[in-house]
């Protein structure tokens, strides 16, 4: 009866939010928790491919081809595929899934980013005696960041959304509070958890244009200028 009653109309009823704050807490918690493992370790396996295939451009095309596979695989279908290692139901599943659709957006934009560095940049690296590795590392990557952080960025809001779904194997965060609601004919834990999602992902992303103005100074001055 309180659920008929607190399901009519999209708004929530904020008396079943004020009594499930517990609830709500922990499933936003493991929602951010699920996003940023998922970036991190995406960005952990995309740097170092990206900047192979952009030293070795013969690689370009597999790492391209395997990662753009891995995103346009349907989510339940990459949970079934993960599953008979991983386990149905666990979070390194949900990970597993959640890493492989980071990939190609990381991947193509360090290489974008790697691309665009100016070639007179890097001459002049070379004049002062860098070695390969202090080029990459004191030159390339610092004038690639822009790129890399708007892939994060991208990555980053893809992810918050995906994490929905992962609530089919009992690892989605918010996504549970929606199956919550569907499952029951109540709207509130619906609106509540799509709402918190949305919110999710546009703190994430202010968080990384932060990060990014820190990082990257000199974009700062040139749009203070």
């Amino acid at each position: 009866m309180v659920h008929l009653l607190g399901s009519a109309g999209p708004l929530p009823w904020w008396r079943w939010v004020s009594s499930h704050l517990g609830v709500i807490a922990s499933a936003l918690g493991q929602h951010a928790e699920l996003t940023a493992i998922a970036v991190g370790v995406g960005l952990v396996i995309a740097l170092p491919l990206a900047i192979a295939a952009w030293k070795v451009r013969v690689l370009r095309p597999p790492f391209l081809a395997v990662t753009g596979a891995l995103y346009v695989i349907p989510s339940i279908a990459l949970f079934a595929l993960a599953g008979p290692v991983t386990g149905y139901f666990s979070i390194t599943t949900a990970e597993v899934a959640l890493v492989g659709y980071t990939l190609l957006i990381l991947l193509r934009n360090t290489i974008a980013g790697l691309d665009a560095v100016p070639a007179d940049a890097r001459e002049a690296a070379r004049g002062m005696g860098y070695t390969q590795l202090a080029e990459l590392v004191r030159v390339d990557l610092p004038l690639a960041l822009p790129s890399i952080f708007g892939g994060l960025r991208v990555a980053t809001v893809t992810t918050v959304g995906l994490v929905m779904v992962t609530a089919f194997i009992g690892q989605g965060g918010l996504g549970q509070l929606v199956i919550q609601g569907f499952n029951e004919g109540f709207n509130t834990p619906i609106v509540v958890g799509l709402v918190l999602s949305v919110l999710l992902a546009g703190v994430a992303d202010a968080l990384l244009v932060g990060l990014e103005r820190l990082a990257v100074p000199w974009l700062r001055s040139k749009r203070v200028a």
